[in-house]
């Protein structure tokens, strides 16, 4: 009873349990579509989801001007429901709409919701009963899903390996770096002895002691190796059942690691965390940073945007650990009034080759068919004009194959942001570790008052 309570707390602490469980009954598929809803609510944050629906749903006629509604060729309307990420609100607002499902109108009912890595275990819990099991939907994942990456596959799953959503993203993040600043350093800006010097930690750490003496900085921040780490954890955040968080030792390495690098040069103290005006400007052409941990979305919406040099400039190689940042993963919402549409959009979103492909060669997306990645590895169409016509595949296909995803909880979101937060303080020398150690754990605490404990290892 206790993890029913702490998920539901979760998704909206102030409803009580029943408005949520009220959510179940969904309509099973196997009906006519005609006698389903005429609206198709679609939860997100923004219109990445829509632009490739709009891209490779063949049953697409148009779309609104404001992109609001989009109209399908049997008459029936998506509406897009888009609510920013930024300080929780979309979260905020899909609960909202969760919490009303059982009594909403048919049009107003919650049909499909995409959910971030970050927070899907939130949503996909087997307790919480708001994202449907594919098999309801008359998907099966052990045949349809096949080609999937198998770690897309698990962080879509619930406790039970019951699966409750699909991606058509996979997000296998790569070492991004300067042509300039490594023809400076080492006299070549192959990606292939790049990717020697980088091949795994020890080589990491010498290569930021070359890049040192020449005045570089191997990367911007601290933040920017955290997901490596965090990658790797070996048990998740707080286990099944449990109100605990256990900061696994891997974490404590990122930290101590942090800030040996930082104390030593290696990381420019000026930078604090990601997504900020002076982690955008290291990417820029006047800063010293040599390199960056990026997946594909993250060359393509941070990097590429923050460059103001010549194309071609970057280049990609293997970064020193095999690690995955984000992926959007969709949901068939519990009491849908549309299952025979979300089924049809899932599939073609997620399952059909030719259309991730598609979204590969026009987006960038690194795409979860295992064999359309294969094919895009060895395929000159897939070179990428901003990295001088690189072919990023080539560097992303074999890290996404040995990718493990860290075992989940719904409490990761928090705790991989208020971790970093926490120490930042201490890498900036404002605090001392003891008190590092303390400020998280209050702060989780106040994210999530079912947490009773913050365990730290030996």
């Amino acid at each position: 009873m206790m993890k029913k309570k702490g998920m539901i707390a979760l998704l909206v602490a102030s409803m009580c349990i029943g408005a949520l469980t009220g959510c179940g009954g969904a309509e099973q598929t196997g009906g006519d579509s005609a006698g389903e809803g005429k609206v198709i609510n679609i939860y997100s944050w923004n219109d990445e989801f829509r632009e490739r629906v709009e891209a490779v749903y063949p049953e697409v006629e148009s779309t609104s001007e404001d992109g609001t509604v989009t109209t399908l060729k049997d008459g029936t309307e998506i509406h897009w429901i888009v609510n920013p990420n930024q300080d929780g609100v979309y979260q905020q607002k899909l609960d909202e709409a969760l919490l009303n499902q059982a009594n909403a109108a048919a049009d107003d009912k919650v049909d499909i919701f995409l959910s971030e890595t970050d927070y899907v275990n939130k949503y996909t819990d087997a307790d919480a009963d708001v994202a449907m099991p594919l098999t309801d939907l008359g998907i099966d994942p052990a045949t349809d899903l096949k080609d999937q990456y198998g770690f897309t596959k698990t962080t879509a799953s619930d406790a039970n390996g019951v699966q409750r959503g699909s991606t058509w993203q996979c997000c296998p993040g790569l070492l991004v770096y300067r042509r300039d600043i490594a023809m400076d350093v080492f006299g070549t800006d192959d990606p292939a002895a790049i990717g020697e010097k980088v091949k795994d930690w020890d080589a990491m750490k010498a290569t930021a002691e070359e890049l040192k003496a020449k005045g570089y900085f191997t990367f911007a921040s601290y933040a920017d190796t955290f997901r490596l780490y965090g990658n790797s954890i070996e048990d998740s955040w707080v286990k099944p059942g449990e109100t605990a968080i256990n900061v696994d030792p891997k974490i404590m390495k990122w930290i101590n690691d942090s800030k040996e690098w930082l104390d030593a040069g290696y990381l420019d103290k000026s930078v604090k965390g990601q997504f900020n005006d002076d982690w955008n400007k290291s990417m820029g052409s006047s800063s010293k940073v040599f390199a960056f941990l990026l997946p594909a979305w993250g060359i393509d919406f941070v990097l590429d945007p923050n460059w103001d040099g010549e194309t071609g400039a970057w280049a990609v190689t293997n970064p020193p650990q095999e690690y995955n940042w984000g992926g959007s993963y969709i949901h068939a919402c519990t009491g849908t009034d549309n299952p025979e549409h979300v089924r049809d959009i899932i599939l073609a979103m997620t399952v059909e080759e030719e259309n991730l492909l598609k979204i590969s060669r026009e987006y960038s997306d690194f795409t979860n068919t295992v064999s359309g990645m294969q094919k895009a590895a060895g395929d000159s169409a897939f070179a990428s004009e901003f990295l001088g016509g690189q072919n990023p595949f080539e560097y992303f296909a074999p890290v996404a194959e040995s990718i493990k995803i860290a075992p989940l909880s719904a409490y990761d979101q928090g705790c991989v942001e208020l971790i970093q937060n926490a120490f930042s303080d201490y890498f900036q020398g404002m605090v001392d570790y003891d008190k590092a150690k303390a400020n998280f754990e209050t702060a989780i605490i106040e994210r999530y008052p079912d947490i009773t404990a913050v365990n730290w290892p030996d």
